[in-house]
């Protein structure tokens, strides 16, 4: 009897056979997996050619489009162009692989919708790896590429991710595992039958993108399209009422416009120049209320034409400008005179103004402060800027300039409320009060005025017991100490002169006050 030693080489012939069995099993493909390759490369098959007539039917509209109105289809169909161009170059080399891998298995006449040897585990792994070594590889970049290209193009970012995962060249979590290339777990050992109906759906994935690309670019087409029902004609002008000598301009335009189709434009009964782009500008030599009436001629597709017709109207004014003190109708020399000047019509940054005596200086909005000098009216001339750039003079105001009148003298005390008021004489005042005064002040304070000035000297009498007067000087504005002591040496129902006021106001001029501040103790 034979041993069954297991170092015996009967032993060892056994156990090689039994291993070649078990790798047969293992490499051996059932007849239902291959059927299942069949009817989903049949499945992939009619998508191919319904996306492929979709795609056709966009590109004619785009190519109608096109040579219809080239001016406003031409980048939109220039890049389907391109597109289809890069698509069918793909396409077409991935059909090329295909009939490789298949003519490699069933022979030069092998056909990919009918293979012979569905199960051939060789084809595939010959063609894309071994015969020319680059295949694989280059399918791999020309699917990134045109990925990239196919991203490019798309707006909306939902279709773009599903096109990116289509057509994605990262391996499966499976091939990561068994540590394989896209390459190797597309065509590495792979059926024939695998290999085609991979290839099969690439292709369908193409067409698809390349359609989801094509709409998108119809779209664009129309993007500034409005479907209205109702055209109308319409006058634009920039502004209804223009001041004698400026010209009237206006646009005359359709609600909806095609950039792309000029209109005929008919105003009083004369065509626009097409150079003139719809602007219509008209002379405004007299003043009074002028129609624009007119039509606007629209061509169809049939080379006739839709007319819209429009009226409006503008008026024409003379030149004319609002110049008046803030204040009263006069200026007075010296000071800032807050003045408003407008145009109707016009901007406040477009209005300009000068005075003939003096400075005129502008604060914001429709204010300025014109500071005349004293001795001759001023004349303030007001200038405007029109649309167009031209500059009119719009008016001139003549202003007397006086000079500005006394100030009163006073002292500022406190009330029995605790406010500071001014004390302008005329009545009883507290020894007290009186005695914490430190400055006399001086101002025209009218109501309407409150314009300070300067105090450089006064003096300060009052009568003794023998009814002699006592005088006390000051060097400016502040008590000195001497007229301090004659204060508090005062007894009640003695009357107090200040007087011999000498003041400064801001036109720069010093004057002696007439009147006195007469100050009765109490």
């Amino acid at each position: 009897m034979a041993s069954n030693n297991p170092n015996s080489p009967r032993q060892k012939m056994i156990n090689l056979m039994y291993l070649v069995f078990i790798a047969m099993l293992a490499l051996n493909v059932s007849s239902e997996v291959l059927d299942g390759f069949a009817l989903v490369e049949d499945s992939l098959l009619r998508s191919v050619k319904v996306s492929s007539e979709h795609n056709d039917r966009i590109f004619g509209d785009l190519e109608s489009s096109y040579k219809n109105n080239p001016e406003k289809t031409q980048v939109w169909y220039e890049n389907a162009a391109q597109l289809k161009a890069k698509t069918d170059s793909l396409y077409n080399y991935t059909q090329t692989l295909k009939e490789k891998i298949v003519q490699q298995a069933d022979g030069k006449d092998g056909n990919p919708e009918d293979l012979k040897h569905p199960d051939d585990l060789n084809a595939a792994y010959e063609v894309m790896f071994v015969k020319n070594k680059n295949e694989a590889s280059r399918l791999k970049t020309e699917v990134d590429s045109y990925r990239q290209y196919v991203s490019s193009l798309v707006t909306n970012p939902s279709i773009k991710n599903i096109i990116e995962s289509n057509l994605s060249t990262e391996p499966s979590e499976k091939a990561k595992k068994n540590k394989q290339t896209w390459e190797e777990s597309m065509f590495w050992q792979m059926p024939l039958a695998a290999a085609v109906t991979l290839l099969t759906k690439l292709q369908n994935d193409i067409r698809y993108a390349e359609g989801e690309v094509l709409a998108d670019l119809r779209k664009n087409i129309d993007i500034d399209d409005f479907r209205v029902n109702k055209i109308e004609a319409f006058v634009i002008p920039e502004s209804q009422t223009v001041m004698r000598g400026t010209p009237y301009k206006a646009d005359i335009v359709l609600s909806a416009q095609d950039s792309t189709q000029r209109p005929r434009i008919f105003v009083n009964g004369k065509q626009l120049a097409e150079e003139a782009n719809g602007h219509y500008t008209a002379g405004t030599g007299a003043t009074g209320s002028f129609q624009v009436n007119g039509h606007i001629e629209m061509p169809r597709e049939d080379g006739s034409f839709s007319r819209h017709d429009f009226t409006s109207q503008y008026f024409v004014v003379e030149p004319s400008a609002t110049v008046a003190p803030l204040l009263m109708n006069m200026l007075y020399a010296g000071i800032k005179n807050e003045i408003r000047i407008a145009v109707p019509g016009v901007a406040s940054q477009n209005v300009t103004a000068s005075i003939s005596n003096g400075s005129l200086v502008h604060k914001g909005n429709d204010i300025w402060e014109a500071t005349p000098n004293y001795g001759s009216d001023a004349i303030i001339t007001v200038s405007a800027r029109m649309a167009g750039g031209r500059v009119q003079e719009m008016a001139k105001n003549t202003f007397r300039v006086r000079q500005l009148p006394d100030p009163t003298a006073y002292i500022n005390v406190t009330d029995p409320n605790g406010n500071e008021v001014r004390f302008k004489g005329g009545r009883p005042l507290s020894k007290a009060a009186l005695a914490n005064v430190n400055v006399l002040s001086a101002a025209i304070d009218d109501g309407i005025l409150d314009i300070p000035f300067t105090v450089i000297r006064f003096e300060l009498s009052t009568t003794d017991s023998m009814g002699l007067t006592i005088r006390e000087s000051s060097d400016g504005a502040r008590f000195s100490d001497r007229q301090k002591n004659m204060i508090r040496g005062l007894v009640r129902g003695k009357t107090v002169l200040i007087r011999g006021i000498v003041t400064r106001g801001p036109d720069g001029l010093e004057r002696i006050l007439n009147a006195p501040l007469e100050i009765i103790i109490n």
